[in-house]
């Protein structure tokens, strides 16, 4: 199984998909200097199969890539950067009190 994620940012979104389905996505908006991801979910069928961590992983990883600060409003992703400390320095101390990271 492989589970490609691709960026729609026309519709403030990365989506995750396994064999052309959609799987789960993130939403986002993009600020001036940060990127705030604000909803997580991934579809019923695909629960239990790794789909949320890949797309929190691939969403962090982008982010650092470019640089952009991260602001963990969604439950899911402030939640895999507590559990995954690599990600911590992707937020800013004064978000980071306010997300409990």
């Amino acid at each position: 199984m492989t589970i490609t994620i691709t960026n729609h940012p026309e519709k403030h979104r990365y989506e995750a998909a396994i064999d052309g389905q959609l799987a789960g996505y993130c939403e986002y908006n993009l600020l001036t200097n940060a990127v705030m991801f604000t909803h997580t979910e991934v579809l019923p069928a695909f629960e239990g199969q790794g789909v949320g961590s890949a797309i929190a992983r691939h969403v962090l990883d982008e982010a650092r890539a470019q640089g952009t600060a991260v602001i963990p409003a969604c439950l899911f992703i402030a939640g895999y950067i507590r559990k995954h400390r690599e990600y911590v320095d992707l937020v800013r101390p004064e978000t980071q009190r306010a997300f409990k990271i």
